[in-house]
C-alpha cells in the first residue's frame, strides 16, 4: 500500500513494516485536545451525538486532560483522516483539536 509522505502516512508504513494485519477490525482510539480543561459540557454532548464511545480522560500528574473517541472499524488512512477532521470541526470553536490516534495490535 503506498500512503502519502505525511506523519500519518509515516505511521501506516510502520504498522506495514510490522505486519499490522488491515483486513481486520481494531479499536481505534482517536484522542481530542483542548487549550483549556475541562472542556465545555455542550461541546461533549455533541461528541456524544456524533460518536457512540466518548469519554473524558482527566489530567493527571504533568499530563493534560483530553476527551477520547473509540470506534471499532477497520484501519485506513482515509477513515483516520475524515474521522480526524470531523472530530476537529465539531470541537473547533471550543478549542479542540483532534490530531492523534492510536490502535492496539492483537
Amino acid at each position: 500500500m503506498i500512503w502519502p509522505d505525511t506523519i500519518d502516512g509515516d505511521v501506516f508504513r510502520r504498522m506495514q513494516d510490522s505486519n499490522f494485519d488491515f483486513s481486520k477490525k481494531y479499536k481505534i482510539d482517536f484522542n481530542v485536545d483542548f487549550e483549556s480543561w475541562p472542556p465545555s459540557e455542550e461541546m461533549f454532548r455533541k461528541l456524544q451525538k456524533a460518536f457512540a464511545n466518548v469519554r473524558y480522560i482527566e489530567p493527571e500528574g504533568e499530563y493534560d486532560g483530553y476527551i477520547a473517541i473509540h470506534i471499532y472499524e477497520k484501519l485506513t488512512y482515509k477513515l483516520v483522516m475524515n474521522i480526524q477532521k470531523e472530530i476537529s470541526d465539531l470541537v473547533k470553536k471550543y478549542s479542540g483539536i483532534c490530531e492523534s490516534w492510536g490502535v492496539m495490535q492483537d
